[in-house]
């Protein structure tokens, strides 16, 4: 078969010519994304209870709709809050694999089941379901510097003209704003007023619903024989303030009629005054753009910025934006630089390949093979629905130093053939390729063998060792291709011998080096032999070795750090204030205003801070929160020592620490998107007991504060406080009975004057708004304000609402929490410096053994879960690949002990990988996982490069001792050549800096550091092992003795 390509040479060429061309397709083509669609499907429901608190909402709304929708298909768990103003937020998180579409419909089929039980004013409102973007692609403030245009405007006019358009961008999935400022005509009522004239809310509102409506009046001469036909037409609803100044609410005799502008102020305003927003001091408000599953990342952001930057043109004067955060920076930074290292691995490998080789030719195969391989990957990474992300890239930046593996071993074997027995390339080529055709084939499938079981596993953790994995499988079996067709076709035609017996004197610099070097080398060689006899006759040595490994690798592990994936500087810190219950909107907007002013002034490395008072990225809405997105300087703008975004971090804490009144917390960007916005760990405490929330509490603060005082973690918070003052009310049922005043009478008023009705809807600029139902801001300012408030008794007289109910002081939260159907309190925090996030969930699990009362617990939510979920998976993946490979050279030997040689041979690059990553500061992560998994390939390689060659040996006709000897010796210069060929690859991402540095040096230090060692270790004790396997196998099995011509050979 190797004769045959070797005899077709063009044959050869176009299989590799074809594979570049369709990987230059597939790379065309292929969508480039910043990580895969990692985060498992989210449903989210949101449901409105107008002026409910959140207990109200809870009993009424959460939990009729938890009940029915608990259990829907593929679900891993669900979450809800209620607030009191009166939102509810259910979200739905599905186990990873599951159809997002599906599991919206899923829900949406479970939800309207609960539709009958739910109050009438929020199915009014409305309950929506939708599933959720996995990730926002970047963070936009729009803002006015024209005092002509307030938030108000900017954000409306955003919604009319903007944001539509922005959906329309393909790959688009969703575009959502943060503000309440969207249009609503808002009835002001005087109470007063409505008690003068014996009325109430609910008479306004039914006079509006009555007299702006819609109707379908039909036609008039339709089917009456007549010449003509006309259709009727009505107003309809009305979208203007005076056609609803001039409603009629009741007539007052003699022509005389009373109006709604008599009795209330109507304007055309902001449906909600519960949040502020700022950028640079201007008023603004946030949206973020959320991309389609499988869209282009990088396409989608310039379109969305060329599509700004061309119609801003048509823009109001003074209306402008900024990028708070957008994923394209990190991304094309982190591209750039992955490419860039790319290059100068392939540059370091082919130095190697040089050094060892000494000649131009011989270099030049494996320069062109790799190419083919990694171009070709392209083809098949799309062919498999993959992006150019990250982790593909990462997989093609070791798969330079693997594939060029397979031209080296060729490229070595045809020059040691035409050293030895000075014969041609092209019978020299023949002869090689006969004995290392199985080497390469072993290599190859033990190679791939390693990842085929990360390709099963579920999940996140699945998604990332799979994305990783199949890229490594597609471009070493490409290189296996090679190495069987343009590989030999190459040495065939390119190489020649090398008889340069010139005197020492009489050559240059470079052909001294060379000379120097192979005396050495040959040295070393033999140094090695003679090594190898003593370690022989002493076998206990390397049963010491791989023991000192075994126990090396337990301690080493027990403490490295743990972590999931790294965290990464992405240029924005994300901000949350918090300020103490009952605080007002506007004091935490003055307190956000001076954060920004310290902050800015302090840190030159911070570009603007764009923030929201009234909104938290941890407890919803509410006056005395507040976020903010802090923008840093680009990358190459900013020290990367100094003002990453670590250190950044470091000083906001404390310029934090002057205003002593706020609870301020800055985090990073999460390292994976579609899990929310922390960095750090989630962790929700569980009451199981159904009890009191005031001895829930108890429990949560003790468990905080024993939380708080472990080293392993910086701080932990949480959103719940039960301080916030709310006013409990009751009704005197027998008094309001005596006036023929019933309860719900009372409760409808107090909602009208107080809560606020969506009354009706109208449309306006195209868009659709609600109609607002409240009294005037004024007189609904305390307790004493009940007193102007009138309810209407059976006799038609006024009363004061205060006559039948009592106000009673009380505290309670802002917003209560459920976590699969009990109660549940969201805690939030951050590892301490020089420990991960592992470690930190091991602090909390510890605390949780040790304190926690019977009757709670802990649960996970977010990237967390992935985390601890993973955790518990990777040795079961890892003793899968080594299953693997067992099997697989079992089958290839024809034995079940002679692959032991190759297996028990791994622990020493593994303790090599475990040392390096620990003396590096680095944590074990997936990172470092995938390149253990690498590892095991890479090291088992290597021994079957010697075992492979030694059997060979010992079927002609060797003794055990002299075939693993001679195998040992032969095998060393290609073993070496790859292994460093590997290794130099790697060292741009040991020593990588800036962009995606933490992540690049996770995968690279502990694969070139256990690689290193794994080799030095391997090369003493593999052709051990060899012999020892060989000989039980021997014993099993006997040697067929070689006939006298394979002696004679």
């Amino acid at each position: 078969m190797i004769k045959k390509i070797i005899s077709r040479p063009v044959f050869a060429s176009v299989i590799s010519i074809i594979i570049v061309i369709l990987g230059v397709l597939g790379l065309i083509s292929i969508p480039v994304t910043q990580y895969p669609d990692i985060a498992p499907p989210d449903v989210k429901i949101t449901a409105n209870y107008p002026g409910a608190n959140a207990q109200t909402v809870m009993q009424s709304v959460i939990i009729p709709i938890e009940q029915q929708i608990n259990g829907v298909e593929g679900m891993d768990y669900i979450t809800s809050s209620a607030s009191n103003d009166g939102s509810a937020t259910i979200d739905i998180i599905f186990k990873q694999g599951v159809n997002p579409d599906i599991a919206a419909v899923n829900t949406q089929n479970r939800v309207a089941r609960a539709a009958p039980l739910l109050p009438a004013e929020v199915t009014r409102s409305g309950v929506v379901t939708q599933k959720q973007n996995t990730s926002a692609l970047m963070y936009l403030s729009f803002y006015s510097s024209n005092p002509e245009y307030n938030d108000v405007f900017v954000q409306n006019y955003l919604n009319i003209n903007i944001i539509p358009a922005l959906k329309r961008i393909n790959g688009v999935g969703d575009v959502s704003s943060f503000g309440g400022k969207t249009y609503s005509m808002r009835i002001w009522l005087f109470p007063e007023k409505l008690a003068v004239y014996n009325l109430v809310p609910k008479d306004v509102i039914a006079a509006i619903n009555d007299q702006s409506r819609e109707a379908a009046a039909g036609k008039l001469g339709q089917n009456s024989g007549s010449a003509n036909e006309y259709t009727i037409t009505y107003t309809g609803r009305f979208n203007d303030k005076a056609q609803y100044d001039d409603i009629i609410i009741k007539s007052l005799g003699n022509g005389q009629y009373l109006r709604l502008k008599d009795i209330a102020d109507v304007r055309l305003s902001g449906i909600s005054y519960t949040s502020i927003g700022r950028n640079r001091g201007m008023p603004a408000f946030s949206a973020g753009v959320f991309q389609i599953p499988g869209s282009n990342a990088r396409e989608i952001n310039d379109a969305v910025l060329n599509f700004l930057d061309q119609d801003k043109k048509n823009w109001p004067k003074g209306i402008n934006y900024v990028v708070n955060f957008n994923t394209n920076e990190f991304l094309n930074a982190s591209i750039e630089k992955v490419v860039h290292t790319l290059l100068e691995a392939f540059a370091l490998v082919f130095l190697v390949v040089f050094i060892f080789l000494q000649d131009f030719r011989s270099t030049l195969i494996p320069a062109i093979a790799v190419p083919v391989s990694i171009i070709g990957a392209y083809f098949f990474l799309n062919l498999f629905g993959f992006s150019l992300n990250l982790l593909t890239l990462f997989a093609l930046v070791l798969a330079i130093g693997i594939v060029v593996d397979d031209a080296i071993v060729v490229v070595e074997a045809v020059h040691a053939k035409m050293e030895h027995e000075r014969t041609d390339a092209r019978i020299a080529t023949v002869k090689a390729m006969e004995e290392i055709t199985g080497a390469i084939i072993s290599i190859t499938l033990v190679m791939a063998s390693v990842f085929i079981p990360v390709t099963f596993i579920s999940g996140p953790t699945g998604v990332f060792y799979k994305q990783f994995g199949i890229t490594l499988i597609v471009a070493i079996a490409i290189s296996a291709v090679n190495a069987l067709t343009l590989s030999p076709v190459l040495c065939a035609l390119f190489l020649k011998p090398n008889h340069n017996d010139k005197a020492y004197h009489s050559k240059n610099f470079v052909q001294k080096f060379y000379h120097k070097f192979n005396i050495a080398f040959r040295a070393t060689t033999n140094r090695y032999g003679n090594l190898f006899v003593k370690l022989l006759r002493h076998k206990w040595i390397t049963g010491g070795i791989i023991v000192a490994s075994i126990v090396i690798i337990y301690f080493v592990n027990a403490n490295t750090p743990k972590g999931f994936v790294p965290s990464e500087d992405r240029g924005i810190i994300f901000t949350n204030v918090e300020l103490p219950p009952g605080t007002s909107l506007e004091r935490t907007f003055a307190v956000m205003q001076e954060l920004q002013t310290k902050a800015k002034k302090q840190i030159p490395a911070i570009e603007f801070v764009t923030f929201n008072a009234g909104s938290s990225f941890f407890s919803g809405a509410g006056g005395n929160c507040g976020l903010a997105f802090v923008r840093l300087k680009p990358f190459e703008q900013r020290d990367p020592h100094k003002e990453n975004v670590d250190a950044i971090i470091k000083q906001l804490f404390g310029v934090a620490a002057s205003i002593p009144e706020a609870k301020i917390v800055f985090f990073n960007a999460a390292s994976v998107p579609g899990f929310g916005n922390n960095a750090g760990f989630e962790v929700q405490l569980l009451d199981k007991t159904g009890g009191d929330i005031n001895k829930f509490v108890n429990v949560m603060n003790d468990f905080i504060k024993k939380l708080n005082e472990r080293p392993e973690i910086q701080y932990v918070q949480t959103p719940l406080n039960i301080n916030y003052p709310q006013y409990e009310l009751n009704i005197n049922v027998p008094r309001a009975a005596e006036v023929g005043v019933s309860v719900s009478d009372i409760l409808s008023t107090l909602q009208g004057y107080i809560g606020g009705v969506y009354a009706a809807d109208f449309s306006k600029y195209g868009q659709q708004y609600r109609v607002m139902v409240q009294a005037f801001p004024d007189a609904r300012t305390d307790a004493n304000s009940l007193n102007q408030l009138y309810v209407r008794t059976s006799s038609g007289a006024m009363s004061p609402i205060a006559q039948f109910v009592t106000l009673k002081r009380i505290y309670g939260p802002q917003s209560i929490n459920r976590f699969n159907l009990y109660s549940s309190v969201k805690l939030t925090g951050a590892n301490a410096e020089g420990f991960s996030t592992g470690d930190a969930l091991k602090a909390v699990q510890e605390v949780v053994t040790a304190s926690l009362p019977s009757g709670y617990g802990v649960d996970y939510s977010g990237l967390t879960r992935q985390e601890v979920n993973s955790s518990s998976q990777t040795w079961v993946i890892f003793v899968l690949s080594l299953v693997f490979v067992y099997f697989i050279l079992s089958a290839q030997y024809e034995s079940f002990l002679l692959p032991l040689s190759v297996i028990i041979s791994l622990p020493c690059g593994i303790m090599g990988a475990y040392i390096g990553q620990n003396l590096m500061g680095l944590e074990n992560n997936i990172y470092f996982q995938i390149a253990l998994i690498m590892l095991v390939g890479l090291l088992a390689k290597n021994a079957i490069l010697i075992v492979e060659f030694a059997i060979q040996r010992r079927h002609h006709g060797e003794s055990l001792s002299m075939a693993a000897i001679n195998a040992a010796k032969a095998r060393l210069r290609p073993i070496l050549m790859t292994s460093f060929a590997f290794i130099f690859g790697l060292l741009p991402l040991v020593f990588a800096t800036g962009i995606g540095a933490v992540g690049n040096r996770s995968i690279a230090t502990g694969a070139a550091i256990g690689l290193l060692i794994g080799t030095i270790i391997g090369l003493m004790v593999i052709p051990v092992l060899f012999v020892i396997f060989q000989h039980l196998q021997e014993k099993i099995k006997p040697l067929k003795k070689p006939s006298t011509q394979k002696l004679a050979e």
